[in-house]
């Protein structure tokens, strides 16, 4: 191993060589990589995952966690993604409970120091891979490969690639399953370091490397693979297998098998029936889990995987893996989404896209051929493990043994970037040792190169890191990198739309329906707005095409019929809201609006029913128990409207709007006292409300205190000097007043 480590000297110096000085760098550049990141907001999928998971709160059982997606869905709903990771979700609502709430800062440090204390672990994860499991006759550690060991533990810290693992909250079930994943390596390298001269070894170990996956793949999906890791690992360097020898005497039908090392190791069978049987009982169980069906995922999310031809899908998925080489070796064009068009597919092998994965596999069989065919057996078991680690954890994003619901997605190769750390790692060294027989200049060249790659690569973390911070930056840096995303276009609208900027949202949703014909959410979006500014038949054009795509969007159904009742088409507006009802039945918003449309049709039992059902699906439904309170006020059932203010009020005790109709309630039946009290909570709440003014001042009108009430309506005739009832009841009141003044003159 000493001779390895020299070929390092020139880009290492041995005065940083002990291990803590090296952990503590590796952790020191990590962190200065992706701390701009550490007051970011909640983007993205943040929203879903963590903002509106129900799973998060604290009125929600623990054990409700096991039943549940990652996004808080019953895992047995047919529109789950099935993604099980209840100790993500665990940790999220740990983090809520230990921070008070959701502060995106608290969520930002986990993941920094996450990606730290990864990057640290790696060090010694790497110097196993790189020197393998050395000890002298006393059983003490031989120095294992330090300089080859840091350095691909300092690519890996700055590799740009990992920031949106990092930076978005999410990514935390990223980093927890690789934490868990490498912890779980090295439980199996304990395993096999008490391996004695008879073959013996600690089967405590095994099983708790074992138990480590499963805890891995609770966390993530492929953080089970680490069972096929330590597999390879075990059969190369304990069973010191040589594949090339032993392909040779099969071929030569050479039954001698002995000397291929495979069966030097007694217990190497024993480990390998106990790393199958438990990854095949925990993939069992998680199976069963998830309701044994897989996710339903659409043809936008995986195109590739929905084409007919089974050469075009081939074709497709090998162009992926290229675009994840690229993403790796020149991690420059970053995008938080690579859907919606962002890749074209290619339909014909004239495609000149084909050249990308035709370099990709003449790159990975030269590899392979070398970690084979190589007389160093040093080389051979670094270029295998080093493949092993790169290939092994993306097995579950391949599309090789189940669709997925992304086409390319940088998040999938935290893991895979350290066996590609590993090879560039080794690259350098066979480079530096080159260079150094012949020219020493250049060795120095090669020195100054690696050192370029570890600023460039921070910087760009440093840059990236940024762009994560908040939405809009977020989406407007993919404008450039994926400008066919349809996607893009209209989360860029989105973000407009929330800032009141409707006319450039109005834009970027129009390019993404353009983009995208069939895409129904941008149409839904763009079809409210249109809504609201008044364009009703481009609304319902856009909304009905919408439902006409996907016939179950209940969104889009709710929305139209709210256009049509405003084109007063009653009958057409109902049966769209009991249509998206039909397909979502817990959906308090449009029994809402369903509640108002028979209000308007003077069906007061249809719309009272309306809205006590969306306010048993949603108990704060403000507006509905309003509506409630107005319209049994307004027909003259005051004895029921102050029963149902009351009990809205129970239910949300500090809501203003309900304090007013209430109080206007009490007023008219003449409970004045318990009126003004309520009116003046509402205006404490909300000082500025004109009508709240006007209407206590009204009370006092009737209630004989005319003085309070003149101020009362003057305050309201300040903020709204247009209210003409207002205006009317202060005249009334004036005339009042100076008759008074004349029967005392």
């Amino acid at each position: 191993m000493a001779e390895w480590d020299a070929d390092l000297d020139h880009i290492i110096p041995s005065s940083i060589l002990p291990p803590l000085w090296a952990k503590l760098l590796v952790g020191f550049v990590s962190l200065v990589c992706f701390a701009r990141s550490y007051d970011g907001d909640f983007v993205f999928d943040d929203s879903e995952a963590v903002v509106n998971n129900k799973d998060l709160r604290a009125e929600t059982p623990l054990g409700d966690l096991w039943h549940h997606d990652f996004w808080g869905n019953q895992l047995s709903s047919n529109t789950s993604h099935k993604s099980y990771r209840p100790l993500t979700v665990l940790v999220f609502r740990m983090n809520c409970y230990l921070s008070g709430g959701f502060h995106p800062l608290s969520f930002h440090v986990v993941n920094i120091l996450l990606h730290s204390g990864i990057s640290i672990l790696l060090v010694d994860v790497f110097s196993v891979l790189f020197g393998g499991l050395q000890y002298t006759s006393k059983g003490r550690r031989l120095n294992l490969a330090p300089r080859s060991s840091l350095l691909a533990a300092l690519l890996f810290a700055v590799h740009p690639v990992h920031t949106e693992c990092v930076a978005a909250v999410v990514g935390c079930a990223d980093l927890l399953a690789a934490l868990f994943f490498l912890l779980s390596f090295l439980g199996y390298c304990k395993a096999l370091r008490e391996t004695n001269k008879e073959g013996t070894h600690s089967t405590f170990w095994v099983l708790l490397s074992i138990l480590l996956g499963a805890v891995a793949m609770l966390c993530k999906e492929q953080g089970i693979t680490v069972l096929g890791l330590n597999a390879v690992f075990d059969i190369l360097v304990i069973g010191k297998l040589n594949v090339l020898e032993l392909v040779r005497k099969v071929l030569h039908k050479d039954r001698s098998l002995e000397n291929t090392g495979m069966l030097r190791t007694e217990g190497l069978l024993f480990r390998m029936s106990l790393l199958a049987l438990g990854g095949t009982g925990v993939l069992y169980v998680r199976w069963k889990i998830m309701g044994t069906g897989p996710p339903a995922f659409t043809e936008v999310d995986n195109p590739a995987s929905f084409a007919s031809s089974m050469l075009v899908r081939a074709i497709n998925y090998n162009y992926y893996y290229s675009l994840n080489a690229w993403l790796l070796l020149c991690p420059w064009w970053l995008c938080f989404d690579w859907s919606m068009g962002c890749i074209p597919l290619i339909k014909s092998v004239g495609d000149w896209r084909v050249i990308a994965l035709a370099a990709l596999w003449f790159c990975l069989i030269g590899l392979i051929c070398q970690a084979l065919c190589s007389e160093d057996s040093h080389k051979r078991r670094i270029l295998t493990l080093g493949l092993g680690l790169l290939i092994i954890p993306f097995l579950p994003a391949s599309n090789l043994f189940f669709r997925v619901g992304f086409v390319v997605a940088e998040r999938v190769l935290y893991l895979p970037s350290a066996g590609y750390c590993m090879l560039l790692t080794f690259g350098f060294g066979v480079l530096s040792k080159h260079t150094k027989k012949r020219y020493w200049p250049r060795a120095k060249l090669v020195a100054a190169f690696v050192l370029g790659i570890l600023f460039i690569n921070t910087l760009r973390c440093v840059i990236r890191s940024g762009e994560w911070r908040n939405e809009e930056q977020l989406f407007r840096s993919a404008l450039s990198v994926c400008p066919l995303n349809a996607k893009v276009h209209y989360n860029v609208g989105k973000n407009l739309a929330d800032k009141g900027n409707q006319t450039a949202a109005i834009r970027y949703y129009r390019e993404a329906v353009r983009l995208n014909p069939k895409y129904v959410h941008a149409m839904n979006n763009l079809g409210n707005i249109l809504k609201e500014r008044n364009e009703l038949q481009e609304a319902e054009e856009l909304l009905s095409l919408a439902v006409q795509i996907q016939p179950d969007f209940a969104a889009a159904w709710m929305n139209l019929g709210i256009v049509q009742n405003s084109l007063k088409r009653f009958q057409a507006a109902e049966q769209s809201y009991r249509t998206a009802i039909k397909h979502r039945r817990k959906y308090p918003d449009c029994y809402y609006n369903l509640g108002r449309l028979y209000a308007d049709l003077n069906r007061h039992v249809d719309a009272l029913n309306a809205w006590r059902n969306a306010t048993v699906l949603k108990p704060e439904h403000s507006l509905a128990w309003n509506n409630m309170i107005i319209l049994l006020d307004s027909t003259g059932n005051l004895a029921q409207a102050e029963a149902v203010g009351r009990e809205a009020l129970e239910l949300i005790p500090n809501d203003h709007s309900l304090m007013f109709s209430l109080a206007n309630v009490l007023g008219k039946s003449q409970k004045y006292k318990e009126s003004e009290a309520l009116f003046l909570k509402a205006i404490k709440a909300h000082p500025n409300t004109a009508s709240y003014h006007g209407n206590l001042a009204v009370l006092y009108h009737r209630w004989g205190h005319l003085d309070l009430a003149k101020k009362h309506y003057e305050i309201s005739l300040r903020l709204d000097p247009m209210a003409s009832g207002t205006k009317e009841n202060y005249g009334l009141l004036r005339r009042k007043l100076e008759q008074m003044q004349k029967k005392n003159i």
